[in-house]
């Protein structure tokens, strides 16, 4: 599967925008630390960094139904229920998919 060009044009408007403000073109893995952190607002050790990842994925997708925030931790973090498999995906359209959430994410977020 090929990206489309309104999800591609999408894309780079937000990467645009990470670059002017963090003057530094941001890869899908950094993003979604981005949102990772913006969601548990906790300093983190490097190896809760996986975790913070995992957070990110499953708060995205949440927006398709496919988790739901179970509730807070003592130390803040979410943890999530998963509500329905996700479809079976090349891993270009994982990508893709994942992307179309993000993008999602930061317009409900005003970003």
């Amino acid at each position: 599967m090929f990206i489309t060009d309104d999800l591609q044009q999408r894309w780079w408007a937000l990467e645009a925008k990470m670059m002017a403000r963090f003057d530094k073109k941001p890869d899908l893995e950094a993003i979604l630390f981005l949102i990772g952190m913006q969601e548990t607002q906790e300093k983190i050790s490097k190896e809760e960094k996986q975790d913070l990842m995992h957070v990110a994925v499953c708060t995205v997708l949440a927006q398709s139904g496919y988790y739901l925030v179970e509730g807070h931790d003592p130390d803040h973090w979410p943890h999530f229920k998963q509500l329905k498999q996700l479809p079976e995906m090349s891993l270009t359209e994982q990508e893709n998919f994942i992307k179309d959430h993000v993008l999602l994410y930061f317009e409900q977020q005003g970003f």
